[in-house]
């Protein structure tokens, strides 16, 4: 213990006496300044690291003082990673955004504090969002748009929303970056790695470096607005046949890497009851036509939208049919999934519907999990080992297994550390999303629904239809060299009645039944 302290000690008193040279000049934004950043975030690690060792030392492990002072100390540090990110804002409030995302992977009290970040983002000045225009477009505003809404319509972590009209009267959205941003993304993920490292070296157990990874290689992508819109009409056309689905269009003559025009789509939060039920929006069919789109996305496109909280989520009655609508927003992290990867993920999902432990054990290891499957299988479906067991279609949600699965995730972070550390980095996105979508469920109040298993059993089915059809293809490619009656009858029949099954498979995924 007293070593560890020593490393604390020196560790904070190094980078105090270095920020404190900087200090002195006044003439710059002192947050700006990568010594500043590093150094309060260096200061709040230090903190924390230090509450954690010696918050314990007089109380015995296990007992109820324990839990109740562990949920406290939890609480604390949440609150202090909160402030940090505030202060240093730009991609540290993004990284506590994906944190505040990852229900029952970690304590509930870093999930609902760091949860407030969505609506805590920072704002730009209309002086900065005017040079940054000025600066891409070679244009004043008043040249773009007949009229430019100066109060942001929403601002998120790396940009803010305004919206304007124009010359032509058509209503436009446009997404301009923070102008530090982009400067100050890299130097800020290396600050979060040393102290992510550092922090290892203090626990062995604490292996968050996935998180660092991932944000490493993500940035850069959500930062380029031109492959934001490049994935909206992708996706766009991939779900075209979801009438349910609004997407909006871009403009692409008034896009680059740092500006997104697009058409405005306005709706309420899909996380907002009150709205829909002031409009007469179904919540259970919203949340049925979320779970349809993202299983599609998932299982059989395997091009996947990654951060679908709330305010990237909204809904509406649209003006023209008066049917309720989706829209969705933000398309700056997509995950790709290889083949092979989404099949197994396909057929582990098909096991922990039925409660085949078998496969999925199988399953598991195979996407890394190793001798950790059971807790694989708890975390990617939130359910308890009883429920995975028994087949999760066939047992319903209770309150008192989701207060199980809360306690147990604070009890098991080292393990559950390992356990992303090991699976492919695909998963972690994927875990992302479908942590988003659960709190989405949960709000609404439609986590106990079945529909969200038929869409994903549905898809499953077609996914891997799709994939015998290829194999049928090839081999018709291999059976024009050969003589049309030496084509074995099994296949004949096989490729008959798949393709009835392919070409069903619209009409069942739009049932409600």
């Amino acid at each position: 213990m007293a070593g560890r302290l020593l490393k604390v000690s020196t560790l904070a008193t190094a980078v105090f006496a270095s920020s404190r040279f900087y200090l002195c000049n006044r003439q710059v934004d002192l947050n700006d300044l990568s010594i500043i950043r590093f150094g309060r975030a260096a200061a709040t690690t230090a903190v924390i690291t230090y509450d954690y060792l010696t918050a314990f030392k007089d109380v015995e492990y296990g007992t109820d003082e324990y839990w109740a002072l562990k949920s406290k100390v939890h609480l604390r540090s949440a609150e202090r990673l909160r402030d940090l990110c505030c202060a240093n804002r730009g991609t540290f409030i993004k990284v506590g955004q994906h944190l505040g995302a990852l229900d029952y992977l970690l304590p509930e009290e870093y999930t609902s504090t760091l949860k407030v970040l969505h609506s805590q983002a920072p704002q730009s000045s209309i002086e900065e969002i005017k040079q940054v225009i000025r600066e891409d477009l070679g244009k004043e505003i008043s040249d773009l748009f007949l009229s430019f809404e100066e109060n942001p319509h929403g601002a998120a972590s790396l940009a803010q929303v305004h919206k304007a009209v124009l010359y032509d009267g058509r209503i436009v959205a446009i997404k301009v970056q923070h102008p530090k941003v982009q400067r100050q993304s890299s130097k800020d993920i290396l600050v979060m790695e040393v102290l992510v490292r550092a922090v290892h070296w203090l626990f062995p157990d604490f292996a968050f470096m996935w998180l660092v990874e991932e944000a490493k290689k993500n940035m850069p992508l959500e930062l380029d607005f031109l492959n934001e819109g490049c994935n909206a009409e992708r996706v766009a056309t991939m779900l075209a046949h979801f009438p349910f689905l609004k997407i909006p269009m871009i403009h692409w003559d008034l896009s680059t890497k740092r500006i997104l025009t697009m058409e405005f789509a306005d709706g309420g939060q899909v996380n907002d009851s009150d709205y829909m039920k002031k409009h007469g929006i179904n919540v259970n069919e919203i949340s049925e036509n979320l779970g349809k789109m993202y299983s599609e996305m998932i299982f059989i496109h395997g091009f996947v939208h990654c951060d679908p909280h709330p305010g990237n989520v909204l809904v509406r009655k649209c003006p023209q049919s008066k049917k309720s609508e989706i829209i969705l927003l933000d398309h700056g992290l997509y995950q790709i999934l290889e083949p092979g990867f989404r099949l197994d993920y396909c057929r582990l999902w098909q096991a922990l519907i039925k409660g085949n432990m078998s496969s999925v054990e199988r399953y598991s290891r195979r996407m890394g999990a190793g001798d950790l499957y059971p807790l694989f299988a708890c975390v990617l479906t939130t359910r308890s080992w009883a429920a995975v067991n028994a087949g999760i279609s066939s047992v319903p949600i209770t309150h008192s297994e989701d207060i199980e699965i809360r306690n147990n995730a604070s009890l098991y972070i080292p393990q559950i550390s390992d356990l992303l550390n090991r699976v492919p980095r695909q998963m972690l996105l994927l875990l992302k999303t479908n942590d988003l979508l659960r709190g989405i469920e949960t709000t609404l109040q439609t986590r106990a629904s079945s529909s969200s298993f038929i869409n994903i059993a549905r898809c499953c089915i077609r996914a891997m239809a799709l994939r015998l059809s290829s194999f049928f293809t090839m081999t018709d490619q291999y059976n024009d060299s050969i003589a049309a009656d030496t084509v074995p009858i099994h296949l004949s029949f096989s490729r008959s009645i798949l393709s009835s099954l392919i070409n069903k498979t619209p009409r069942y995924l739009n049932s409600s039944t």
